[in-house]
């Protein structure tokens, strides 16, 4: 049989408490709040006086199924109770004893009461045991953490499909993207499953939310720069930090580049401008990331001549593959001089990527006449030129599989469908290189037939027969130059004079000719008139 009862626990005696006896005890007082406390001394481990105080819950102790003791709270202050809980925890037990209840499906329905918070943490702990970035465990802790305030869930159990669901209804009248949407489902079911694989969680239907549909709201989509446009923006990317700090604020000059700078700053500027074009130019030429270039570092660099790439870490990778990326030779030159003018080492990394890059390349577009949304209300970010990456691989006619593997994607559906943009594709291009297949269709002589000669036709398809309009093939069937109810022919027979018979590889035979009719020089063909 078990037990209930108030554990009683020590701790250091309270800071200004006064010591004293109380029925020939020594007991200390203290005061909190305004109020007189009291409590039994002890002297602990240490040497050290320490009070002694009772829990105002009760705490019940039994065995359960293996025969361990076991002590749970009860969270009861009232002792009738708590041995109600006692019995009903020893009734389990007999249950799994006799196999009426399943031992696991108990564990994970008492882990499930406790709070949500504990489960969030442990399922932190398992993704940094997985190596994921701390950026993702940052937004999927976000994403749970706000469902679970908005939904007044508490605990794991509290966790339902329904309320979840009309949360997602009320973003959508808030006119949250279905793109953020799907983030918070799907790191919603990703928590889920977790809890459900380590036993935290029986079941759970989070995954039967329905996703929503990202193609149908759109909030961002971008679009890939012409050539023409890229050579402007790496010219002004090159530039505009030296013109911008020669242009003059206010006075009379204000907009003139007449402002005096040092040689040292003129170089600083200059040097930042070249960095930032070839920033540019390495993300459309590449397609890396901007994350994934922040954190690029020399020795990631392979510029042997003829094996020019890129070696990237899996941990800075996104799809943590650890890919290798062939370098334009052009583009590696360039590579070199910069890390030789600036003398990096091995460990430096290869460019500062400045956290606004985003508001500057926004001023840079500006500044190159390129308009950042065109008709198709599509964007130009930092982000567009990896879409510029892969729609210049389509459009110079790279194969569907080469580019997905550019661009590092699992899913060819994603490198056409989303990182392509069809306007720079060259589809007339490439329709008109598509072979000339001929019909076979009978065209007009290059010479006219001379009126009255016999033996002259246009076409060897059909013979005319005589004038009443019947007109027979090569194989002896006749038909009517006019159709049965009056109206005139869609199309006008074109064959005069005397007919022929099968030629090549099977003998004329007399089912196979036909009549003949000469028509004399001026007199009208019967069949060129519409009158039957």
């Amino acid at each position: 049989m078990g037990t209930v009862f108030k554990k009683t626990t020590t701790r250091p005696v309270p800071t200004g408490a006064e010591v004293g006896t109380k029925d020939g005890k020594r007991v200390a007082r203290w005061r909190v709040r305004g109020k007189l406390r009291t409590a039994p001394l002890t002297t602990g481990t240490d040497g050290h006086p320490r009070i002694t105080t009772r829990a105002a819950t009760y705490t019940a102790k039994y065995r359960d199924h293996t025969g361990a003791v076991v002590e749970r709270a009860t969270g009861c202050r009232d002792e009738q109770v708590a041995r109600q809980m006692l019995a009903k925890w020893e009734r389990e037990v007999e249950q799994i004893k006799t196999g009426t209840l399943d031992a696991r499906h108990l564990d994970s329905a008492r882990r499930a009461a406790t709070p949500l918070a504990e489960h969030l943490d442990a399922y932190e702990q398992s993704l940094i045991a997985a190596d994921t970035s701390p950026v993702y465990r940052a937004n999927l802790r976000s994403a749970v953490v706000r469902v679970a305030a908005d939904c007044g869930f508490v605990t794991l159990a509290d966790v339902s499909r329904e309320t979840v669901e009309r949360w997602l209804a009320a973003r959508v009248g808030e006119k949250m993207s279905a793109r953020s949407r799907n983030h918070y489902r799907e790191s919603l079911v990703s928590f889920a499953n977790w809890c459900q694989q380590v036993g935290r969680l029986r079941e759970h239907d989070l995954h039967r939310i329905p996703k929503a549909d990202q193609k149908a709201d759109p909030r961002r989509k971008r679009r890939a720069l012409t050539e023409d446009e890229l050579t402007r923006l790496l010219s002004v990317a090159r530039t505009r930090p030296l013109t911008d700090a020669r242009l003059v604020r206010r006075g009379k000059n204000k907009g003139k580049a007449l402002a005096e700078l040092s040689d040292e700053a003129v170089t600083r500027l200059t040097t930042l401008g070249r960095e930032r074009a070839l920033l540019y130019k390495t993300l459309i030429l590449t397609g890396l990331r901007v994350n994934e270039l922040r954190t690029l570092a020399v020795r990631n660099l392979d510029l042997t001549a003829g094996g020019e790439s890129i070696r990237l870490d899996a941990r800075t990778e996104k799809n943590r593959a650890g890919s290798s990326l062939p370098l334009r030779t052009d583009l590696a030159e360039e590579i070199r001089r910069w890390i030789a003018d600036q003398r990096l080492t091995p460990a430096d990394r290869l460019f500062t990527v400045p956290a606004g890059l985003l508001r500057i390349m926004g001023r840079d577009l500006k500044a190159a006449g390129i308009p950042k949304r065109d008709d198709r209300d599509r964007t130009v970010d930092v982000h567009a030129l990896r879409t510029t990456f892969c729609t210049l691989l389509s459009a110079s006619g790279a194969a569907p599989r080469t580019t997905q593997q550019a661009m590092r994607h699992s899913d060819i559906k994603l490198t056409m469908g989303v990182y392509t943009d069809p306007r720079l594709l060259d589809i007339r291009g490439a329709i008109d290189k598509l072979p000339a297949l001929p019909t076979g269709t009978s065209v007009a002589p290059p010479v006219a037939p001379t009126p009255g000669v016999s033996g002259q036709s246009l076409s060897s398809g059909f013979t005319r027969g005589q004038p009443s309009g019947e007109i027979r093939s090569p194989m002896g069937a006749v038909a009517s130059a006019c159709p049965v109810n009056g109206n005139a022919p869609v199309t006008t027979a074109v064959i005069t004079g005397a007919s022929i018979g099968l030629t090549g590889f099977e003998p004329a035979t007399s089912w196979s000719r036909s009549n003949s009719t000469v028509v004399p020089t001026g007199a009208e063909s019967p069949w060129i008139s519409n009158k039957c």
